[in-house]
């Protein structure tokens, strides 16, 4: 085992694990942790691990047959199948992007107060998202050291979030090793079922078994084949861990401090921090019900105005990577 080569094959694997890191996961995350508690770890866990295997065929297939998956489908398939399965792939990449570019829109409009609306985020991600894949013109180490920066701005901004809210680590071990979910309804199963869908996405096989090509490998070598795939299959195990960690402390802060809590707790709240967002939550005693946007203004009545920008920062950082890499999945499916 050698840590230089490790480093020559290092990269991929980080850009597509910003899958597990985009607005629609976030959003999961906090509403996993606001509506199911800590109860709903296991689940994420499980996600994880059957998305590295995915992911670890997808390598495999790049590395292998020196064609990515959309190549190797053109090449199997006949052309109604194939036709039918590119419109799919199209759909799921559009179905993605979306949130990720709303997500990126919502980020900016609580950085900027309010001043920038919801539309003129999603032109300015729309424009930055193309400036960016420019660099891959500048050579693809590039691109993927400001990947592996925007992934240290998550991992920094919501580990921040997670020390100032201090979960239970007792709960946290108890939801991610025991899986079993006591007093859970509806709402728990269907949270339970999008955060499968947030974490395995289809588009990523694509992307990764793309990504892989940029290694040159001699193919006709068995030896240095295999090596390879070793090296990208431990380079995906430290991506994916590191986008687990990074779920693990949205779901957490969340649950710490809004399971069970009413619209009227936190308007009080809001209201003596004389916050702007009050209005938001009726004074009533529904259970709280958070997205991405309110779930930035909770943080913000409760810990202070700095917890809500640093939680905007994260969402813009997911939003801004999780975007390029989809348009970036999007363009070797078209091709």
């Amino acid at each position: 085992f050698s840590f230089r080569k490790l480093w020559a094959f290092t990269g991929p694997g980080f850009l597509m694990s910003i899958a597990y890191l985009d607005p629609g996961n976030i959003e999961s995350d906090l509403q996993s942790g606001a509506v199911a508690g800590f109860k709903l770890l296991w689940v994420l866990l499980l996600a994880t691990v059957i998305g590295l295997l995915l992911q670890r065929l997808a390598a495999r297939l790049g590395v292998v047959t020196g064609l990515h998956l959309a190549e190797v489908c053109n090449r199997q398939y006949q052309k109604f199948p194939r036709i039918i399965l590119w419109l799919m792939v199209e759909l799921a990449i559009i179905g993605s992007d979306m949130q990720e570019v709303i997500g990126s829109a919502i980020a900016i409009n609580l950085l900027s107060v309010g001043k920038i609306p919801l539309w003129g985020g999603v032109l300015i991600t729309i424009a930055d998202t193309f400036v960016f894949l420019f660099l891959d013109k500048y050579g693809l180490r590039k691109l993927e050291a400001f990947f592996g920066l925007l992934i240290t701005i998550m991992a920094l901004t919501f580990g921040y979030e997670y020390i100032t809210v201090k979960p239970s680590q007792e709960k946290l071990l108890q939801g991610l090793f025991i899986p079993y979910c006591r007093d859970c309804g509806t709402p728990q199963l269907e949270q339970a079922v999008g955060i499968v869908g947030a974490v395995i996405m289809p588009h990523n096989m694509y992307l990764h078994s793309a990504l892989v090509k940029s290694r040159q490998v001699n193919r006709a070598d068995k030896r240095e084949v295999r090596e390879a795939n070793k090296y990208f299959f431990i380079e995906s195990c430290i991506a994916l861990f590191v986008s687990f960690i990074i779920n693990i402390f949205v779901v957490t802060v969340f649950a710490e401090a809004f399971f069970n809590k009413a619209n009227a707790d936190v308007n009080q709240v809001c209201a003596n921090s004389s916050s702007p967002h009050s209005s938001l939550f009726p004074n009533n005693n529904q259970t709280l019900e958070v997205d991405i946007y309110k779930g930035g203004v909770v943080l913000g009545c409760y810990f202070g105005p700095a917890a809500l920008y640093i939680w905007a920062i994260g969402i813009l950082a997911a939003g801004q990577s999780s975007t390029m890499t989809g348009t970036y999945s999007g363009q070797f499916v078209m091709e």
